[in-house]
């Protein structure tokens, strides 16, 4: 009995890989090329379908010829250790990431703007909801504050939001882009635009649950050793209204 479990895995090895990677690997003995075509068939367009859709602009910028490589690439090299399809893009980014470094087709935003794209995505399907709003009249110097869980503060070298087929940097500018992306709470993901010091103050909310917008606007002063605290104060009001507004901080 253990012969024959040992046999028929070493089968379906050999079918997976071949799956994979036809021209490294041979198919198992009895299989009809055509069939195992077929097979092929299936699985590279399923997978195809998944990334494709999870990442719109990347496909746009690529030629067929270019996209089937990186897709042929994934689909022989990662080894996937989710069983949904829904994590296929995570997948995807991952091997972007670990297992595709320095390749001289790859435009140099590759990586960031597939990382972008995925996290729209993640946003989207997340089971974590944003915050209720806040009372009317809130003191939000008084109020203890909260990063939504649906909302990511985050940083690129490229301005991966401005991405597409008419704009393709080959280098990066020489200050990051500063976003949040966040789900508002009527689930829809948007992203917004931040300077480095509203991007600081999202870290900081994230960092210290409960902080009222006094302590943090306070913090970020100190940070900010040549910024006078009342005018900073005075921005990070309206900064922290704003933010709550769209979801993307609560009271706690």
């Amino acid at each position: 009995m253990a012969e024959t479990l040992a046999a028929f895995q070493q089968t379906q090895y050999a079918f997976a890989a071949h799956i994979r990677d036809p021209d490294r690997h041979p198919a198992p003995a009895g299989m009809r090329p055509e069939r195992m075509a077929l097979y092929r068939e299936l699985f590279f367009n399923n997978v195809a379908s998944f990334i494709s859709g999870g990442f719109p602009v990347l496909r746009s910028l690529l030629d067929e010829s270019a996209w089937k490589e990186l897709l042929g690439d994934f689909f022989a090299r990662h080894r996937c250790t989710t069983p949904y399809f829904l994590g296929i893009p995570e997948e995807f980014l991952s091997y972007l990431r670990d297992e595709r470094t320095g390749h001289p087709a790859d435009p140099p935003f590759l990586l960031e703007l597939a990382h972008y794209e995925w996290v729209e995505l993640a946003l989207g399907v997340a089971e974590e909801d944003a915050p209720p709003a806040a009372a009317a009249g809130s003191d939000w110097l008084q109020s203890p504050l909260r990063l939504s869980e649906v909302a990511w503060p985050l940083a690129y070298h490229y301005p991966v939001q401005r991405i597409g087929p008419a704009f393709q940097p080959a280098e990066p500018p020489p200050q990051p882009t500063y976003l949040a992306v966040y789900r508002d709470r009527a689930d829809s993901v948007h992203f917004m635009e931040l300077n480095a010091a509203s991007y600081r103050l999202l870290q900081l909310i994230g960092e210290n649950p409960a902080i009222t917008g006094r302590e943090v606007l306070g913090k970020l002063a100190g940070e900010l050793a040549s910024a006078n605290p009342d005018a900073v104060a005075a921005f990070g009001r309206d900064v922290l209204i704003e933010l709550e507004q769209r979801g993307i901080i609560g009271c706690c």
